[in-house]
C-alpha cells in the first residue's frame, strides 16, 4: 500500500492516545514491525505518561485483533483503496465505533483530528464521511461477516486445520494475566487456581501492583508455557541447560526445581531482561548466566537435561500479540525451521547419553511443531512420550504420538491459552 504524504504537524487538539496508537498500527502493517517495537519508535510516545501509553496500546491491539472485520465493514464505503496512513486512521475509527462502544461523535471527531495531525488533511473530508456511513449503520455493519475468519489472514487459517476455527474465535478475545507461583507463596482467595496449578487474573491486570510481586512471589508465564519445563521433570542436582531462555520464567521453574541450571540467551536486550526477572525472584545467585549463540555455546561437561524453547513464529501468542497475524509470513517459516533444526542439534550434543530434552515453540504452525519432531528423530534423537499422567490435568492437549499440542481455543470458557507445542526426547545410549 502507498502510504501517501505524511507531514505530521501538531496542533492544538492534542490526543496523544490516538497518536501512539496510530504509530502503532502503521508500524505493523506498513513496517512489519512488532507492535511493541512500533510503540518504542512512535515519536508520540517519547514524552506521553503511562496511562496515554496503556491506552494507546489496547487501542491498537483492538485494531489489529480486529483489523479483518474492520476492513471489510470498510469495504463498501470506499471507491478506492486509500493510502495506508488513511487507512489506519479509518481502522482505527471503525474500532471505536464497533469495538470499543466510543459514541458515535466522539469517535468520528477524533478520528478527523487525527488526520489533521498526521499530516493527512486532505483526506479529512473522507475520513469524516465513511465514519459517519460507518456510524449510521452502527451493529448492523457486522452482521453476516464471518469476523473470526476475517480476523485471520487466510494462509494461517489453512496453516491451522481443523484448529481454525476454535483458534480464531479465542483469539478475538483478549488474554487474561496468568502467574507461575513461587513454592510455598501464598495466593490471595480471589485469585484463580487453573487446574495446572497457573493462576489466572482478569486481562488488564496490572502485575507490579499485585501483592507480592516485589518480593518474588511470582512471574507472569502463561498457563500453557509453563508446561514444558515441568514436563522435562528435571531431579534436585541435575545438570540442566534452558536454551534461549529469556524471559526467564522457565529457568525459574527449573531452578526452584532443585536443578543446576546454565541459563544461555544471545540477545544482549533480552539477556538484560533475564537477569533481572532472576534477580527479583532471588534465584540469581542460583543460576549460571550465558549471552551466547546456543548453537555455538557447549558445556563443560555433558548435561542430564536440555529445555529448547526455540525462537519461532510465535502465532500461538496472538491472543496477546495479535500484531504476529499480520507481520508473519509463509516464507518466514523456512529460516524459523532450519535454525531450529541447528538448535536441536546443538541441545543434542550437549546431552549425556541417555540424558533428556524438550522442544518446545510457542507456535500453531505444523513445520515448527510436529515436522521439527520427526525431524529431531532422524538426527537419532529417541522419542520419550509425554504419559497420560504427566498431562493429567490437561488431558485434551495429549497428542497420539505422546507430543503436547495447547492452543487459544482450550479451556475458552476460563479464558484459552497460548499455543504451545512440546515434544520430549532421549539422546541414544551408546
Amino acid at each position: 500500500m502507498s502510504q501517501g504524504p505524511r507531514n505530521r504537524p501538531r496542533v492544538a487538539d492534542a490526543d496523544p492516545t490516538r497518536d501512539i496508537a496510530f504509530d502503532i498500527v502503521l508500524g505493523v502493517i506498513a513496517h512489519r514491525r512488532m507492535l511493541e517495537t512500533s510503540l518504542e519508535h512512535s515519536p508520540a510516545a517519547r514524552d506521553a505518561d503511562a496511562r496515554d501509553r496503556a491506552a494507546a496500546h489496547r487501542l491498537a491491539a483492538t485494531v489489529l485483533r480486529h483489523m479483518g472485520t474492520a476492513g471489510m465493514v470498510l469495504e463498501p464505503f470506499l471507491k478506492k483503496e486509500p493510502p495506508a496512513p488513511v487507512r489506519v486512521v479509518l481502522l482505527i475509527g471503525v474500532a471505536q465505533l464497533l469495538l470499543l462502544d466510543t459514541p458515535a461523535h466522539a469517535a468520528v471527531g477524533t478520528a478527523v483530528s487525527l488526520a489533521r495531525r498526521q499530516g493527512l488533511t486532505p483526506f479529512a473530508g473522507l475520513v469524516n464521511a465513511v465514519l459517519r456511513r460507518v456510524a449510521q449503520a452502527g451493529a448492523g455493519a457486522l452482521e453476516g461477516l464471518d469476523q473470526a475468519r476475517l480476523d485471520v489472514p487466510p494462509w494461517l487459517w489453512s496453516s491451522w486445520g481443523d484448529l481454525a476455527r476454535p483458534v480464531a474465535e479465542a483469539l478475538g478475545r483478549e488474554a487474561p494475566l496468568d502467574l507461575t507461583l513461587r513454592p510455598g507463596a501464598t495466593c490471595p482467595p480471589d485469585w484463580v487456581i487453573l487446574p495446572t496449578g497457573s493462576v489466572r487474573l482478569p486481562a488488564g491486570t496490572r502485575v507490579a501492583d499485585l501483592p507480592g510481586y516485589a518480593d518474588g512471589a511470582f512471574w507472569v508465564q502463561d498457563a500453557a508455557a509453563a508446561l514444558p519445563a515441568r514436563l522435562l521433570a528435571v531431579r534436585p542436582g541435575e545438570q540442566v541447560a534452558d536454551l534461549c531462555a529469556a524471559p526467564g520464567g522457565k529457568t525459574a521453574q527449573l531452578a526452584l526445581a532443585g536443578a543446576d541450571v546454565t541459563a544461555v540467551e544471545r540477545e544482549p536486550a533480552r539477556m538484560a531482561r533475564l537477569r533481572d526477572n532472576l534477580a527479583r525472584l532471588g534465584l540469581a545467585e542460583r543460576v549460571t548466566t550465558v549471552q551466547g549463540d546456543a548453537t555455538e555455546w557447549r558445556p563443560g561437561a555433558p548435561l542430564d537435561a536440555v529445555l529448547l524453547d526455540a525462537p519461532c513464529s510465535a502465532t500461538g501468542t496472538a491472543r496477546r500479540h495479535p500484531d504476529v497475524l499480520w507481520i508473519k509470513r509463509p516464507r518466514d517459516l523456512t529460516a524459523l525451521t532450519a535454525g531450529q533444526d541447528r538448535l536441536l542439534a546443538a541441545a543434542r550434543d550437549m546431552l549425556r547419553p541417555g540424558g533428556r530434552l524438550v522442544y518446545a515453540v510457542c507456535s500453531l504452525q505444523p513445520e515448527e511443531g510436529p515436522e521439527r519432531a520427526r525431524a529431531a528423530i532422524a538426527m537419532g534423537l529417541e522419542p520419550d512420550p509425554f504419559t497420560p499422567e504427566e498431562l493429567a490435568d490437561l488431558p485434551e492437549a495429549l497428542t497420539p504420538e505422546g507430543w503436547l499440542r495447547t492452543h487459544p481455543g482450550l479451556w475458552a470458557a476460563q479464558g484459552g491459552m497460548d499455543g504451545f507445542f512440546a515434544a520430549r526426547f532421549r539422546r541414544r545410549l551408546g
